[in-house]
């Protein structure tokens, strides 16, 4: 089964610094029919204007994953990573028993984007730990490139969970095979993409239930993030 989700069906939030659409269920955006899916638990949509950002504030027993797509995001941690996550890269960081961090944009005169994604982990308590890497645009160009999973991603989370990164435009076309009993979630960033043959525009999702494998194809200039999920 798979489930469209329109982009303006989203959460929405203006906080005049921040700007985040919510997939799901976040702060002061409640949806019941929206509380995660499978094991992910956010996607938030987040514009941060130039020079602001989140203070320092705690997480703990959370993948969290942050993926920029313009602007730059400056991080630091209590685990003394100080960092500039730039577009191209991605970061992970396992929050395990408690972790310290604020996230601030300090790109002059520039908003940036970036989409946070909290995945839940299948261990507690861990160390916390951090990760950054760059993904070239070419593993993305016409493929899945996977950036996150416990094993053969980018970057290692602790969650039984792959995520994948994508670029399509015109013939270029991918399936990716779901295990039986698996979930799955398209998030399409920009551009336009069929799913299983139902087309997503910017901001759309699918979620898939008991489907064998996911076709994505008639790409215009599109990016999308596809997930793996524990049920």
């Amino acid at each position: 089964m798979l489930t469209l989700r329109k982009s303006q069906d989203r959460g929405y939030a203006d906080h005049g610094w921040l700007k985040s659409f919510h997939s799901f269920s976040f702060a002061n955006y409640y949806d019941p029919e929206f509380m995660g899916w499978g094991n992910l638990r956010v996607i938030n949509d987040d514009y941060i204007a130039a020079g602001k950002g989140f203070g320092t504030h705690v997480h703990r027993d959370m993948e969290i994953i942050s993926y920029v797509l313009s602007g730059n995001l400056a991080h630091q941690d209590s685990m003394g990573n100080v960092k500039g996550i730039p577009p191209g890269d991605v970061q992970r960081m396992s929050a395990g028993s408690g972790v310290m961090h604020s996230e601030f944009n300090h790109a002059p005169e520039e908003t940036t984007h970036l989409l946070q994604i909290w995945i839940e982990p299948n261990v507690r308590g861990i160390p916390p730990s951090y990760e950054q890497k760059q993904v070239p645009p070419a593993s993305k160009r016409g493929a899945l490139s996977c950036i996150a999973a416990q094993e053969g991603g980018v970057v290692k989370i602790h969650a039984d969970a792959a995520l994948y990164a994508g670029l399509f435009d015109g013939d270029e076309s991918v399936a990716l095979t779901i295990a039986p009993g698996r979930k799955a979630y398209v998030h399409l960033i920009r551009g336009a993409l069929q799913v299983n043959g139902i087309a997503l525009s910017t901001g759309d999702a699918a979620l898939l239930d008991n489907e064998p494998s996911i076709h994505l194809s008639q790409g215009v200039d599109a990016e999308v993030l596809v997930f793996d999920l524990a049920p």
